[in-house]
């Protein structure tokens, strides 16, 4: 496996650890490049999860785009360089507008 598949891989395993602790207990990491979501489990959410120096955040969104179900949340999480798995809880997350606008209506910021 080439390393920046292993990075990847090895970066959606972080983030499903993660969520598990979280309390998503059935998230599970699905393979560096593989089609759809890149964590299972956490019912309702569409995971992408980059591992890249030279993010291109518009593809990442118009990826997340692509495969849009209704009702299914699309979030990247990004992995930047030198924030390795003590760092995680500072990776950004990141959505579209219309949808981070909507999540603060549905947790009554309004």
């Amino acid at each position: 496996m080439s390393s920046r598949k292993q990075r990847g891989y090895d970066t959606q395993r972080i983030v499903a650890t993660y969520l598990k602790e979280a309390g998503w207990v059935f998230a599970e990491p699905v393979g560096a490049g593989r089609p759809g979501s890149d964590i299972t489990g956490v019912i309702g959410v569409d995971w992408e999860i980059k591992a890249r120096r030279q993010l291109d955040l518009t593809g990442t969104l118009k990826q997340l785009a692509t495969r849009a179900d209704e009702g299914v949340l699309p979030l990247a999480v990004i992995r930047p360089d030198g924030y390795g798995p003590s760092k995680i809880a500072d990776w950004p997350f990141i959505t579209t507008l219309s949808v981070g606008v909507q999540l603060l209506k549905d947790a009554g910021y309004q």
